[in-house]
């Protein structure tokens, strides 16, 4: 027997008076329902008028990971934990191992950190350094930060994204977030925004905490809307950086230094149809060694790659120039 649109307007009122029944508890407790016949996907649309829309899907715009996508032939990740590649440009998941394993990041967490920096600060923002600079953890790296010294919210940003400074780290998310506390709840709430929904975030550092940890895909998400930002694009593009700051007494502090990025530092080769734009370096004794890159092709298209928890520095990069070379197979 055909439906009639009777018959389905209905089957559609039918559906939403069960609905109402049990939301609201035998009638106990009413809740306003908002309802626009004219939004494009309400049912009276979808019913009676032609050519309806339907609504645009979360990851739309994104490489969606469901299980490994690997071709061991061409790429030895056997040292490494996790990797993935995406086309970021296709939307195309390029190679996948263990995207959705949740592991301790390092410093690819001070992506995050200034994402949320640029969100809810200003760029000539200054920021003082308090007693939360004080990192005493063995072979952290940092800035030198003391009481009292003084920078902008772009000096510290070169400067976590580039040189990787944990005490500036910390700088920051005082600064901006006014307690280091609640600058996390900051980043925890902009990450699952981003639907990285697999991660918790302890610190703005990256330093080693049980309740630290994400995925390679969550990092993905994660960069993949940082990147989306010019001032972390530029950023992460430099090689070196100098700056001038103040102590308390207002004397100055000069800090230059390279990127950490081997790759740009000449240490290690890209494949000859790739070109690195950036990326965040991070390693610790938990987290292993860790690299996010932004790449392009010939064709200028764009290209996410990130390994995480490989064994040691040189197989790495060895690991990461395989990974790239995938690119336009």
């Amino acid at each position: 027997m055909k439906c009639t649109n009777k018959m389905k307007k209905l089957f559609i009122l039918m559906l939403a008076s069960s609905i109402l029944v049990g939301t609201c508890g035998c009638g106990q407790e009413k809740f306003d329902f908002k309802y626009d016949s004219e939004y494009d996907v309400s049912s009276f649309q979808i019913v009676n008028v032609p050519n309806e829309s339907v609504a645009k899907a979360f990851a739309s715009q994104l490489c969606v990971v469901s299980g490994d996508v690997m071709n061991d032939e061409t790429v030895d990740m056997s040292q490494a934990t996790s990797a993935v590649l995406f086309d970021v440009a296709r939307n195309d998941v390029l190679y996948s191992k263990n995207a959705h394993e949740q592991l301790y990041p390092a410093s690819l967490t001070k992506i995050l950190t200034a994402y949320v920096a640029l969100k809810y600060g200003s760029l000539d923002q200054e920021l003082t350094a308090t007693s939360v600079v004080n990192i005493t953890e063995d072979g952290a790296q940092l800035c030198g930060l003391k009481v009292g010294d003084k920078m902008t919210l772009s000096q510290a940003l070169h400067i976590l994204l580039m040189y990787s400074a944990n005490d500036v780290a910390m700088l920051i998310a005082e600064g901006v977030g006014g307690t280091v506390e609640d600058f996390m709840e900051l980043m925890n709430q902009e990450a699952h925004a981003l639907g990285a929904t697999n991660s918790h975030f302890a610190n703005p550092h990256g330093l080693t905490d049980a309740n630290h940890y994400t995925t390679a895909y969550d990092l993905y998400l994660i960069f993949n809307e940082a990147i989306k930002n010019e001032t972390i694009r530029e950023i992460i593009s430099m090689t070196s950086y100098s700056t001038v700051y103040h102590d308390k007494k207002g004397r100055e502090k000069e800090i230059s230094f390279q990127s950490t990025n081997r790759y740009f530092r000449g240490e290690y080769d890209s494949p000859d149809h790739v070109t690195i734009l950036g990326g965040k370096t991070g390693t610790t004794n938990a987290a292993g060694h860790c690299l996010l890159l932004l790449s392009k092709d010939n064709s200028g298209d764009l290209y996410i790659s990130i390994i995480l928890q490989s064994a040691k520095r040189d197989i790495l990069y060895s690991e990461m120039t395989d990974l790239l070379d995938e690119i336009g197979k």
